[in-house]
């Protein structure tokens, strides 16, 4: 008895019958249509006329999206499962309909053993109370589906011991009910493939956009700072010997500075999926203001545009600023004010874009930035970055060292260099 009732004595033993509780309330809500509906038929036909409009309307009340969300919320607090939120309809994938006839099965199930389940606990308790009631006044005759007969005295006393399992029944029987629910909550309440597919496909979507948000910050604010610790580096060299040069790179850093700020506001607020935070992507049209970054950081950049960079489709050119950003960015890094050699050629179905740098800085201050560590602490990441985009667009794509490279400056035609290039079909971003 005691094993019975010990786990009675918990809380948490409770919250299922009260889930099948709520179940047999849910039948009172349509109750009165249905005692309207049963008394407009012969009597013959009343107890089906009402059972069968207690059952539809029952099963509407499934129909409205936030019946499945209710019932899973009560489902998870009450019956102690796991279900996940219901998943947002998708146009085409048919999940909308199937899970609200789902949920309207899942509300009779649950009217139905909710009724059947108090039904049965009213009928224990009240036998429970009702024999040592019998038995206190003298004994009598009690009809509890059949007759039984209780004796006064101390022969009557066995009416004790079997109130306290009839009301352990009653209690059992409402945990009963409960795990059947809770058995059939995953079945009709739970993701169906469809369901899961599309929250796994929604799951990846965000992951992926995370990845081209981080990519985008390493790309822009990467670039931004590069250049202006060269222009700090600038600036500093030239403070005593040439004060105009040395504060005109300290109005470019302070520009540098800005434009970082605003490409940092963009991305964080589309991580806060903030709409009025989205700012115009750049692209190959935007290409003159980072040159000129790159310039005012004392490199020495030769560039070479061929062809008309707004017939480039828009996907196309927003991710090819980003590779020449990248492929300045290192050129800045590795190389300080080494010459660059940038060359966009955009032809009838493609654009090509190759950076080429010398692999070795002779500059004074390309000396001393790679003496201080400015220079050369992150690699890697970013090529990686410009691969991936390429590959997206289905391109070509390589960057590493050349034996040989033109960096546009007479004399300087045979210099190791490094070369970074990218062809990409301009179909690919129609």
């Amino acid at each position: 008895m005691r094993v019975l009732i010990r786990p009675l004595l918990f809380a948490s033993a409770w919250r299922g019958p009260l889930h099948v509780l709520l179940g047999a309330a849910v039948v009172l809500l349509p109750s009165p249509v249905a005692v309207v509906a049963a008394a407009a038929v012969p009597p013959a036909w009343r107890p089906a006329a009402f059972l069968a409009t207690l059952a539809v309307l029952t099963a509407a009340l499934g129909l409205p999206r936030v019946a499945r969300r209710a019932s899973v919320a009560l489902a998870n607090s009450l019956l102690g499962t796991d279900l996940p939120a219901p998943a947002a309809d998708v146009s085409g994938t048919g999940l909308r309909w199937p899970n609200r006839f789902r949920t309207s099965v899942w509300l009779l199930l649950h009217a139905v053993t909710g009724g059947a389940a108090t039904a049965v606990a009213a009928l224990l308790l009240m036998t429970a109370f009702g024999l040592p009631a019998v038995w206190l006044r003298g004994g009598d005759r009690i009809t509890v589906l059949t007759d039984v007969d209780v004796a006064g005295g101390v022969r009557g006393s066995w009416t004790v011991p079997a109130a306290a399992v009839l009301l352990v029944l009653a209690c059992l029987a409402g945990k009963a009910a409960a795990a059947l629910l809770r058995r059939l909550a995953p079945l009709l309440l739970g993701h169906r493939p469809a369901e899961r597919l599309a929250v796994l496909e929604e799951q990846m979507r965000m992951l992926a956009q995370r990845n081209r948000l981080a990519q985008e910050l390493h790309d822009s604010i990467g670039h931004t700072l590069t250049a202006s610790t060269i222009q700090a580096a600038v600036a500093r060299e030239l403070m005593t010997s040439d004060p105009a040069r040395a504060r005109r790179a300290l109005v470019s850093l302070e520009e540098v500075s800005r434009a970082a700020l605003d490409d940092l506001d963009h991305v964080l607020g589309l991580l806060r999926d903030d709409r009025a935070s989205t700012a115009p992507p750049l692209s190959l049209a935007d290409l003159p203001v980072l040159l000129d970054r790159v310039r005012d950081a004392g490199t020495e950049l030769h560039v070479d545009v061929t062809g008309d960079v707004t017939h480039v489709p828009a996907t196309v050119s927003r991710e090819a600023y980003r590779i020449v950003q990248e492929g300045l960015t290192n050129a800045l890094r590795h190389t300080s004010r080494a010459p660059v050699v940038l060359r966009v050629a955009v032809t009838r179905d493609r654009l090509e874009l190759d950076v080429t740098n010398p692999l070795i800085g002779h500059s004074g201050l390309a000396s001393r930035t790679a003496r201080t560590g400015v220079a050369g602490r992150r690699r890697g990441s970013g090529l990686a970055g410009a691969a991936e985009r390429v590959a997206l667009l289905r391109g070509e794509f390589s960057a590493g060292p050349v034996p040989r490279g033109d960096t546009g400056n007479p004399g300087d035609l045979v210099s190791p260099c490094w070369r970074l290039y990218a062809r990409i079909p301009l179909g690919s971003g129609a």
